[in-house]
């Protein structure tokens, strides 16, 4: 019943309603990159050069757009130290690391069906 009366209230974000939450989170680290870039940042803050090597199968401009919207939303903050050459850092914000528990969740879930799921 509870989850029935969830699931009828109505969430707005960026201007599109959702009907689930689940449908909000995954709107805000879903795509193939979010939810990975947020585990690392989880384990230390992180200079853009850090980040690329990190994710060396996506391209410089996909890593940006990625953190760009992640900072949108709140979930990372972005610290551009005033020297030459620029120096950037990535890290979540208090509201970003909210997120950890469910990553950590999703990375066990992950792991156990590697090992046992699959081969149902």
């Amino acid at each position: 019943m509870q989850q029935n009366q969830a699931a009828a209230e109505l969430m707005t974000l960026r201007d599109r309603e959702y009907k689930c939450g689940i449908d909000v989170t995954l709107a805000l680290v879903g795509g193939k990159w979010k939810a990975s870039i947020l585990w690392h940042l989880a384990q230390e803050t992180m200079r853009f050069s850090d980040l690329q090597r990190q994710f060396s199968d996506t391209t410089r401009k996909m890593l940006t757009q990625q953190l760009r919207e992640l900072e949108m939303d709140g979930l990372v903050h972005r610290k551009v130290y005033p020297q030459v050459p620029p120096k950037v850092e990535y890290s979540l914000t208090e509201q970003g690391r909210t997120i950890f528990p469910i990553l950590e969740m999703m990375c066990d879930w992950g792991r156990n069906y590697a090992q046992t799921g699959s081969q149902a």
